[in-house]
C-alpha cells in the first residue's frame, strides 16, 4: 500500500495544492473539492488541529510552516482548536455531492465537524 496519493502532480505542486486546501478549510469551515484531494487534505488538517490543541509555541511554529496565512493560524489556535478539546480525532467529515459537471470526478464537501464560523 502506498503512503499517500500522488494526485497526478509533482511533489512541490502537490504540497502547495494541499497547503491551499487546508488553509481554505480552516478559513471557511467547508470546501468543495474532489474525493481524492479531500482525503489527502483531511489527513493533514487532522494533524494541524491536533497540533493546535497542544497550543504551545513549537506547535504554532509547526503549523505556521505549513499553513500559508497567519490570520488562519491565529483562528485555528484561538477558535477552532478549543472547540475540539474533548474530541479525540475525527475533526473533519467528507460529504459526497455526486459527479462534477465538467469532468465527472466525484465532488465532495470537506468540512469541520461541529464548527460554525
Amino acid at each position: 500500500m502506498k503512503g499517500y496519493r500522488k494526485l497526478g502532480r509533482n511533489s512541490a505542486h502537490r504540497k502547495s495544492m494541499l497547503r491551499n486546501l487546508v488553509t481554505d478549510l480552516f478559513r471557511e469551515g467547508r470546501i468543495t473539492t474532489t474525493e481524492c484531494r479531500a482525503k489527502e487534505a483531511r489527513r493533514i488538517a487532522e494533524k494541524m488541529i491536533t497540533l493546535a490543541k497542544r497550543g504551545d509555541l513549537h506547535a504554532r511554529r509547526q503549523v505556521l510552516a505549513f499553513v500559508f496565512d497567519e490570520d488562519v493560524v491565529t483562528k485555528l489556535f484561538e477558535e477552532i482548536a478549543p472547540n475540539y478539546a474533548k474530541r479525540q480525532g475525527g475533526y473533519t467529515r467528507i460529504l459526497k455531492l455526486g459527479p462534477r459537471q465538467g469532468d465527472n470526478a466525484e465532488a465532495v464537501f470537506l468540512e469541520l465537524v461541529e464548527y460554525d464560523n
